[in-house]
């Protein structure tokens, strides 16, 4: 149970007396309090300040060692253009920090070029870069197919290239990945110059795809052309195309429409994964109210089928029968969505099927979407026959959407809560409702994401059923939420599949909000929010280290017949291979054991190695499923042991509590997969906290100890209680520890 100050009411509607008291002992200057936007800026320059300096020394180690010729040779091109990458080359400490020095330049809007080859060197052909894609010769083709594939390398074989007015005409091969300037804000005073649309014939940007693709093949990769602006009247073609629904104030203002239209051809370039083990994945986390259309709207996507207004769509997603009788769902479910290496939605034959016969486009779509007039699947047909598995879906997919479908019910916020720290979400799908607005949950969900500095995306569904003025009033709440002190974001209403590929690439970093109207039953914005979906970047490696030491943290414990116990969750650093010997805990004496791993199993398919950033789970040796719970990790085998802690220091910023916070005050904390009561055993400086105060706290973890790191981010929660804090310091008295399993556990537990 939690203690919070004791006070003449159970609810008081004012100060008590003996806070007052407290509040005379300690004033509290108005300088002290910190809004949360400042809390996370100062939050998330620490972050970048410590993945900079951690790339710079990882790269002055480099230059010391005596093996570098010997790395660079494994990253090295042969004469036929394509990249020849050892089979260990990912783990190397170069190819970690190739990975690293991309995010780098890429968050800078630098060039993406390597420094030790010069490609115009190599070339001498003094044509256009417009030139070399229609009139493609041997030689140009070898220098750009050389070029394509070690960018493609390091941008994680995903790679988006842009056309038009700001590169054809250049003579660098480097322009080939040059972006047209949009660098402007939303809500910037000075709009961005209009491109020159006019600048491409559809049988010249026919010939550039034609020349891309032919490139791509000799990597061992596809093209596809994402958006076409130089063609405006034919962005749609096919038959009876759903339109999407309009208000009055679902309109951008002429800032936001010129900052985020499309001003270039964009065509994307993507790796073909030849096993589970090469697929970028991109981790979704589904919120909203409960009835606002989570699950129907993941069942759609997913299953490729729309939705009959009475629920058909969310059937096969629920995993009790308590959901399917209440229609609401009470645990995390986990759905998947593929798309091909030419960026088309993988979905069962028959609605496959039936989608390329009605587009009508000449040249590779990115994204297709149902259509309302004929549907995909025939009334009485076998739901459980039209449904891929996840192992065919990883088949025949270079790329994932993992969608954690989470409840909307508030009887189940602990659940959700723990969906969003757990499973290291890229960002969040918010799902409204047209006929109810941002009401309940919702809002709680909002806050939450806004907290923990996960992007936003909002869904409004219903569109089809939601009367014109209730729809009006749903889009003008929200977007006066979004733009509220609290929250400080641009709503970006999505137009057309160019707007959808230019919010995908940077409304992270840009604070943009995009905002999807679409209808279940019709289909109606559907399709943009696939190709959304298919052109999302995968998750930074800076967050994700592949030359760190390896770590696991385990969202979920199960047990397989004739496998044993399986621990699945996120790998958050380094490299992990089959049959590699790892630490297990803490276990309830703060102790780690000796095991192994036994077998690999990503979205279900086995793989023999798997990497930072991924999901995956692992089958233990010598683990029973009553040895593992939710929260401990996966360790490498160091020469120093892990320990565990029981108390830890944070700087803590209270979001929100009705009356004072002083010690001894328990309450639930949420960070990454650990979710247990903590206890404050004191403030430092201060004897009480209250809404909007920031203070160095000290907790207390009150039945067992955990493995953290100093700087993990957590959530302090009890009631409509929030608070979120960075753990500064750990604070280790052992009293207990040794040998633990094989002799390599360890370190011990830090008791209060």
């Amino acid at each position: 149970m939690s203690t919070s100050t004791p006070s003449s009411t159970p609810n008081p509607p004012r100060t008590t007396r003996h806070e007052k008291r407290l509040l005379s002992s300690t004033p509290l200057p108005p300088t002290e309090r910190t809004s949360l936007k400042q809390f996370q800026d100062q939050l998330e320059q620490a972050h970048q300040k410590e993945a900079l300096a951690r790339v710079q020394a990882h790269h002055h180690h480099l230059h010391n060692q005596s093996t570098v010729q010997d790395k660079l040779a494994k990253l090295s091109l042969g004469g036929t253009g394509q990249l020849n990458v050892g089979a260990d080359a990912a783990t190397t400490p170069l190819a970690a920090e190739h990975h690293h020095l991309l995010e780098q330049s890429s968050n800078n809007n630098t060039e993406v070029v390597d420094d030790d080859d010069d490609d115009d060197d190599d070339d001498d052909d003094p044509r256009s870069l417009r030139d070399r894609l229609l009139t493609p010769t041997e030689r140009s083709n070898a220098a750009l197919a050389s070029l394509l594939a070690r960018t493609l390398h390091l941008q994680h074989g995903e790679l988006e290239l842009h056309f038009g007015s700001h590169n054809l005409a250049s003579t660098s091969l480097s322009s080939l990945f040059d972006v047209p300037e949009s660098s402007l804000p939303a809500d910037s005073d000075t709009p961005p110059p209009t491109p020159l649309l006019q600048v491409l014939p559809l049988d010249q940007v026919k010939q550039i795809a034609e020349t891309i693709q032919s490139l791509a093949h000799e990597i061992g990769a596809d093209a596809s052309v994402l958006h076409n602006p130089f063609d405006r009247a034919h962005l749609d073609t096919r038959p009876n195309a759903p339109e999407v629904t309009t208000t009055p104030s679902a309109v951008n203002d002429e800032a936001t429409t010129q900052r985020w239209s499309n001003k270039a051809l964009r065509i994307l370039v993507r790796k073909i994964a030849e096993s589970a083990q090469d697929l970028n994945e991109v981790r979704v986390a589904v919120v909203g109210n409960v009835d606002a259309g989570k699950s129907s709207l993941l069942g759609v996507l997913t299953k490729g089928r729309l939705d009959d207004g009475r629920g058909r769509a969310r059937v096969s997603l629920f995993r009790h029968k308590h959901e399917i009788e209440s229609g609401r769902t009470s645990s995390v479910g986990m759905e998947l969505l593929g798309f091909t290496s030419k960026g088309q939605a993988v979905m069962p034959e028959a609605a496959h099927a039936a989608l390329l016969e009605k587009s009508t486009n000449t040249i590779p779509a990115a994204s297709t979407s149902p259509e309302p007039e004929t549907p995909v699947f025939q009334q009485g047909t076998g739901l459980r026959k039209q449904q891929l598995s996840w192992e065919e879906i990883s088949a025949r997919a270079s790329k994932v959407i993992s969608f954690s479908d989470l409840a909307g019910h508030e009887r189940y916020l602990k659940t959700t809560l723990f969906g969003l720290t757990a499973t290291s979400p890229d960002f969040v799908l918010l799902i409204v409702g047209a006929n109810a607005g941002l009401i309940g949950m919702s809002k709680e969900h909002l806050s939450v994401a806004l907290a923990l500095s996960v992007p936003v995306v909002c869904v409004v569904t219903k569109i089809d059923s939601t009367p014109a003025h209730v729809l009006e009033q749903t889009i003008k709440q929200l977007v006066k939420i979004l733009r509220s002190p609290g929250c400080r974001k641009t709503p970006v209403f999505v137009k057309d599949p160019g707007m959808a590929c230019e919010l995908a690439c940077s409304f992270a970093q840009a604070k943009a909000c995009p905002i999807f109207l679409v209808s279940n039953v019709t289909g109606q914005g559907l399709n943009l929010i696939k190709t959304f979906l298919n052109v999302a970047p995968i998750a930074s490696k800076a967050h994700f280290p592949l030359d760190a030491d390896f770590e696991f943290s385990i969202s979920d414990v199960f047990s397989v017949p004739f496998v044993g116990a399986v621990a699945s969750g996120t790998i958050m650093s380094g490299v992990v291979n089959v049959g590699d010997t790892v630490l297990l805990g803490p276990d309830s004496l703060g102790g780690f054991v000796t095991t192994a791993v036994k077998s690999i199993q990503r979205k279900r398919v086995n793989v023999n190695r798997a990497e930072a950033g991924q999901s995956v789970s692992f089958a233990l040796k010598r683990i029973k499923r009553s040895q593992i719970r939710k929260g401990m990790v996966l360790l490498a085998k160091t020469e120093i042991p892990p320990v565990a802690v029981t108390r830890f220091e944070g700087q803590v910023l209270i979001l929100y509590h009705n009356t004072l916070i002083s010690s001894h005050y328990q309450a639930m904390m949420h960070l990454g997969p650990i979710r247990q009561t903590v206890q404050i055993e004191a403030i430092v400086d201060k004897a009480c906290i209250r809404t909007g105060d920031r203070a160095t706290v000290q907790f207390r973890f009150i039945k067992h100890a955990e493995f953290i790191r100093v700087g993990d981010r957590f959530l302090f929660r009890e009631g409509r209680t929030k608070a979120l804090g960075v753990v500064t310091k750990l604070i280790q008295n052992v009293k207990s520890g040794g040998v633990v399993g094989s002799g390599l556990g360890g370190g011990g537990a830090v008791v209060g």
